[in-house]
C-alpha cells in the first residue's frame, strides 16, 4: 500500500441513506422498517438534506464513489425527494465520474411506475426485492406483489436503467432442490446481470421467529438440503455467466455492486437515516456511527440537535483487523494477508492456514487467502480459526 494512503482508501468511500418505511412488514424481516399511514416527505427532506450537509463537511475533499438508498422501501419516496437528495450530494461532494447510485425497490405496480422518474433524478441502478417467482411462496413470505407484477416491473426497470439487480430467497417452506433449480433458471432467463440469493433465515424478533418457536413453520429444508441448494446455486449461476463474487451475490463481470464492495473491502461509508450504520475514518481514527432506530426519534433529533447520530465509537486497530477478516472472506477475492497484518500488528496464523488448506476450505495465492466454494459454506468456522 502507498505510504500516503489510509487503510479505508483501499475500499473506497460511499454513502448509505436509509428510508425506514414499508407498506407492510414482511414476516421474515429483521431490518429497521416501519409501516406508517402518513409520511411528511417535506420534513424528511429537510432532515436528509441537513445530514448530507453535516456529513459532507466532515468528509470534505473525498471523492464519493457510491450512493445507496436502502430500507425499508425507498421506492415509496417521492421522486422529487430523491432528486433533491442527489442534487445536494453532487453539490457537497466531489463524485466519481462513474458514480453508482442504487435504489432498492419493491416490484408492485405503483413503485414500478416511478422508475422512469428515478432514472431522471440520476439513479442508475435498481435493486428489486422480488424474493420469489412462485405466487404461493410470495404469499407465505408476506409479499404484496405477484409473480406477474414482478416480471412486469423488471421489464420496466430494464427499460429505464442500465443496471438491474434483484433478490431471491431460497430454502423456503416445502421447497425442493428441483423447485429451486427451476426457479433460479427462470430468474436467469430474464437477462439479469446481478442476483442476490439469500437462504431463508429465521431471526428472533420476527413474525417467522415467533411462528417457528410455536412449531408453526413447517416444511423448511434441513441443513444438508440447504447446503446442497447453495452449492447448486453456484453451479447454475456460473453456467449462466454470473459467478459468485461474494457469499450471496452473483454478477456478470463488471456488474458487481460497487457500494457493497466498499463494505466488504473495508472502505469508509457514511450512514444517514434512522437505523443507519457507518464507518468513518476522521483524523486518522476510525469510528463506528449509529443512528436512532425509531423514525420519529431520528427526525426530531436532526431538527433539535442538528445531527442524527446516536453514538460514535472508536474502532480499535484490533477491531478493524477482525472486521476486515470477517468481511473480506465473504468475497471470492479473499483477504490481503499483508493488509491484515498492518491492521492487526501480527500475521494470520500459519498453522490454521495450513490446516484449512489441507481440508480444501481455503486457498492461498500469493498475498491473498480465499475461501473455497465449500469453505464459504462454513465461513464462521473459518473466521474463528483464522482469528486465532
Amino acid at each position: 500500500m502507498d505510504a500516503g494512503l489510509q487503510d479505508w482508501q483501499q475500499g473506497g468511500f460511499g454513502l448509505y441513506l436509509h428510508w425506514p418505511f414499508c407498506q407492510s412488514k414482511c414476516p421474515y424481516c429483521d431490518f429497521n422498517s416501519h409501516v406508517a399511514a402518513q409520511i411528511d416527505q417535506k420534513a424528511w427532506a429537510r432532515a436528509y438534506l441537513s445530514e448530507i450537509d453535516r456529513v459532507s463537511a466532515e468528509t470534505d475533499g473525498r471523492v464519493l464513489g457510491t450512493v445507496f438508498f436502502g430500507g425499508g422501501t425507498p421506492s415509496l419516496m417521492d421522486p422529487d425527494l430523491v432528486a433533491a437528495m442527489i442534487e445536494r450530494i453532487r453539490v457537497r461532494w466531489m463524485t466519481a465520474n462513474d458514480l453508482e447510485i442504487t435504489l432498492e425497490a419493491n416490484p408492485g405496480s405503483v413503485e414500478a411506475g416511478r422508475f422512469r422518474a428515478y432514472a431522471a433524478c440520476g439513479v442508475n441502478r435498481i435493486s428489486m426485492g422480488v424474493q420469489s417467482l412462485v405466487d404461493k411462496d410470495l404469499q407465505r413470505l408476506g409479499r404484496l406483489h405477484s409473480t406477474a407484477e414482478a416480471r412486469a416491473a423488471f421489464g420496466v426497470a430494464r427499460d429505464a436503467f442500465d443496471r438491474v439487480s434483484f433478490d431471491l430467497i431460497y430454502a423456503r417452506q416445502h421447497q425442493s432442490l428441483r423447485d429451486w433449480a427451476e426457479e433460479l433458471r427462470a430468474a436467469l432467463a430474464l437477462a439479469v446481470d446481478h442476483l442476490s440469493l439469500y437462504q431463508l433465515t429465521i431471526e428472533p424478533g420476527t413474525a417467522f421467529g415467533a411462528r417457528a418457536a410455536r412449531g408453526g413453520l413447517a416444511g423448511l429444508p434441513d441443513d444438508d438440503i440447504a447446503a446442497d441448494m447453495y452449492l447448486m446455486t453456484q453451479d447454475i449461476c456460473s453456467d449462466h455467466g454470473l459467478p459468485a463474487y461474494e457469499v450471496s451475490n452473483h454478477a456478470r463481470p463488471g456488474a458487481e455492486s460497487r457500494h457493497n464492495l466498499i463494505y466488504w473491502r473495508g472502505g469508509d461509508y457514511a450512514g444517514i437515516g434512522p437505523g443507519a450504520h457507518g464507518r468513518l475514518t476522521l483524523g486518522g481514527v476510525r469510528y463506528a456511527t449509529r443512528t436512532p432506530l425509531q423514525p420519529e426519534a431520528w427526525l426530531s433529533q436532526v431538527a433539535e440537535k442538528g445531527h442524527g447520530e446516536a453514538t460514535r465509537e472508536t474502532v480499535s486497530q484490533t477491531e478493524q483487523a477482525l472486521e476486515y477478516l470477517m468481511m473480506s472472506l465473504r468475497l471470492v477475492e479473499g483477504i490481503d494477508i499483508e493488509r491484515y497484518q498492518r491492521l492487526a500488528g501480527f500475521s494470520l496464523p500459519g498453522s490454521a492456514i495450513s490446516d484449512l488448506e489441507e481440508q480444501a476450505l481455503i486457498r492461498r495465492e500469493g498475498s491473498r487467502v480465499r475461501a473455497t466454494r465449500e469453505g464459504r459454506l462454513v465461513l464462521n468456522g473459518l473466521i474463528r480459526s483464522l482469528a486465532g
